[in-house]
């Protein structure tokens, strides 16, 4: 038989993932846009006086963003879970359709209950949002090609805001408000006033803009690489088994492949090997039904496995067991939370905070804050730094196949924005300002890069999507943040909010100091635990996560999903966790 040509595959290879990266990730990056836009238009509307002109005090507004948060968290899990039962190619565009017809009509909003409702609505549309898309990408992007993917994708909440910061100050410029007070040089707007108020224009430009982009995702999106349009069939095979190996690299412990006399090796170019060498193990049990058992149900199923491992619906209780009773997503979630305050805090009351921020003091010792158009200007700078400084750290994270690392450091980022945002004197304007943008540079690494983490070291698709649910609850933080930048501290520049915004990000460099720490020991205890197996164990826990320990190596978590249950996945213990 005629061994395939390498110069062939790798040429398949790079034409796939161009096609990927071309045609899938930015249609994935334009939804993410919107979404972004979704949420933090109406920190943008409240520098047009859009609280105001309805009648309602300003924190109308914060109440209006707490219940959006309220809701968008608590039903990530479950926005998730629907996402990969429907599978993601059909439930986002529907939702995403829905939400976009709710933010347009903000702009018929008239009273406190109406808006709240509004936003109630949009928050539990918009939850599940990020789990379900981030894993249906996941399906298609081995795993170190995946960082700098999800780093573009989730790069899109700093674009949103410089996006929608360009886009407000080009509504609130061409369409001024009649009543608009004079700028900070005393000139008057001569501009036409518009009969709709601007803020009204913007919220129905981002709302029906979503309706479109959702109504072009039924036609444009597949359920798998198997069924992508974009691909020939060729490539379709090539995309699903390049995955199918990919996840099983991690499978096994380094020792099992450096083991001179191993049972067993997984790898991407050895897949016959691995099948030859069980079955001839299999051969001298014969006699053993349990042995039997297992490698018929595995030559039944095997062809279906692969050919599935991309398809972005199936979901089994023991999937979202397995998920909830996984210590390791716990203890990121409250890193998260505490790490995302910034984050989010700033997609929704940048414009806010820099209308405040940034003030003019005339001769006669009065303080004038920016008008609208440029209030949202200045968003752009901070937002395209988050931007770029997120995208170089993918790309890093990637190149050295390590997450923690990168988030450490984006933390150290924002701590230093934060420390000279809180030190610097009050009316330090233009260095308060500088920081900003030190502070967001910084703000948007930790999240793509803990969820990476987690896509990558979580190897079941239907638990994948569930653990990206529940770290969907990390959008706490904007609960939180609308909490913090209350009105009341406006006119002191947000000093004590930003104090415990500092406070909250020193915990959490801390808490991921800590968390890989913990990785590094679990990891070394496996390797001692498998460094007194014989290579036959070792390859039959790698296959099928069913070799006998004592309950004192086992933690209360493995316990409680049954003693009797084969460990999946990571949880195998010759599966060595990236970092």
């Amino acid at each position: 038989m005629e061994s395939p040509d390498p110069n062939a595959e790798r040429r398949l290879e790079r034409r796939l993932v161009r096609k990927l990266d071309f045609i899938l990730l930015p249609f994935l990056s334009i939804l993410f846009l919107f979404n972004s836009l979704d949420k933090s238009n109406i920190g943008s509307a409240e520098t047009a006086n859009f609280t105001k002109d309805i009648g309602l005090p300003a924190s109308a507004l914060n109440i209006s963003v707490a219940c959006f948060y309220a809701v968008f968290v608590t039903l990530q899990p479950v926005g998730a879970a629907l996402g990969r039962k429907f599978g993601m190619a059909r439930y986002v565009p529907t939702c995403m359709f829905l939400w976009g017809i709710c933010t347009a009509l903000h702009a018929a909003v008239k009273k406190e209950w109406q808006l709240i409702v509004l936003r109630t609505l949009v928050g539990t549309l918009e939850a599940g949002f990020y789990a379900t898309t981030v894993s249906y990408l996941s399906l298609f992007y081995t795993r170190y090609e995946f960082g700098r993917r999800l780093g573009m994708f989730y790069g899109q909440v700093a674009v949103a805001g410089a996006f929608g910061g360009l886009l407000s100050w080009a509504v609130f410029k061409h369409f001024p408000d009649q009543d608009l007070p004079a700028d900070l040089n005393g000139m008057q707007h001569t501009t036409k006033p518009f009969r709709f108020r601007s803020w009204q224009i913007l919220f129905l430009i981002e709302g029906l803009s979503t309706v479109l982009i959702a109504f072009v995702g039924f036609f444009w999106l597949p359920h798998s690489a198997g069924t992508a349009w974009f691909l020939t069939p060729e490539e379709r095979v090539h995309a699903e088994t390049r995955i199918h190996n990919d996840r099983a690299k991690n499978a096994v412990n380094d020792s099992i492949e450096d083991d001179e006399n191993e049972a067993v090796k997984i790898d991407g170019n050895d897949d016959e090997d691995v099948v030859s060498r069980q079955n001839s193990t299999a051969s001298h049990d014969s006699h053993n039904p349990y042995e039997e058992a297992h490698h018929l149900l595995e030559s039944s199923n095997d062809r279906a496995s692969i050919h599935s491992v991309t398809d972005d619906r199936g979901l089994s209780s023991n999937d979202i067991i397995s998920a909830f009773t996984d210590w390791k997503i716990w203890y990121i979630l409250v890193c998260n939370v505490l790490s995302a305050i910034p984050a989010t805090a700033f997609s929704v009351f940048l414009p806010i905070v820099v209308k405040g921020l940034v003030r003019s003091e005339s001769d006669v010792g009065e303080t004038a804050e920016l008008p609208p158009a440029t209030a949202n200007l200045l968003t752009v700078p901070p937002f395209l730094a988050g931007a770029v400084v997120l995208w170089s750290f993918t790309a890093w994270s990637d190149l050295k196949h390590e997450r923690l690392r990168p988030v450490l450091w984006g933390l150290v980022i924002l701590l230093s924005g934060l420390t000279a945002t809180v030190l610097l004197p009050h009316k330090a304007y233009v260095p308060r300002y500088l920081a900003l943008i030190v502070l967001l540079a910084g703000s948007f690494v930790p999240s793509p890069l803990t969820v990476a983490w987690l896509s990558n070291n979580t190897l079941e698709p239907g638990k994948r999507a569930v653990v990206l649910g529940i770290n969907g609850w990390g959008n706490l933080a904007g609960v939180l943040s609308a909490l913090l930048f209350a009105p009341r501290y406006r006119s002191s520049g947000y000093i004590l909010p930003f104090f415990v915004t500092l406070a909250c990000v020193g915990v959490s460099f801390f808490g991921f100091l800590g968390f890989r720490a913990a990785i590094v020991a679990a990891n070394k205890a496996r390797a001692e635990l498998l460094s007194n197996w014989e290579p036959e164990r070792k390859a039959r826990e790698a296959k099928y996560g069913d070799v006998y320990v004592t309950l004192t190596s086992r933690n209360w978590m493995e316990r409680l999903r049954g003693t009797g249950s084969p460990r999946r996945g990571e949880d195998r213990l010759t599966y060595q966790f990236a970092l």
